[in-house]
């Protein structure tokens, strides 16, 4: 998986292509441990392959901590049909922002 990230004053975009899997997904928890003061963080996932159980739970962390901050959001854009797919299985459809 390749990271990339851009920060535009209170925004910060995480644009991730290839798989997010129990292999990467500590790569972008490491990313995410500090947002550098960003209240609005969106995931660009036009590139990204695949996401499993273990990019899920990071996913739903990070949710987690959005939610507790007053005046954050976090999206995600740019979903295609296969990753959409998991987060509807799974029921992600109704606890994350998603665009395709």
């Amino acid at each position: 998986m390749k990271l990339t990230q851009s920060k535009q004053a209170d925004t910060l975009t995480i644009t991730l292509e290839g798989r997010l899997d129990s292999v990467t997904a500590p790569d972008l928890e490491k990313a995410l441990e500090d947002l550098g003061g960003a209240t609005h963080l969106i995931f660009d996932f036009a590139a990204l392959d695949y996401v499993s159980s273990a990019g899920l739970r990071v996913l739903l962390k990070t949710q987690k901590t959005i939610n507790a901050t007053p005046g954050a959001d976090m999206k995600i854009i740019h979903v295609n049909d296969t990753v959409n797919e998991v987060f509807e299985v799974t029921g992600f459809t109704g606890i994350l922002t998603t665009e395709k």
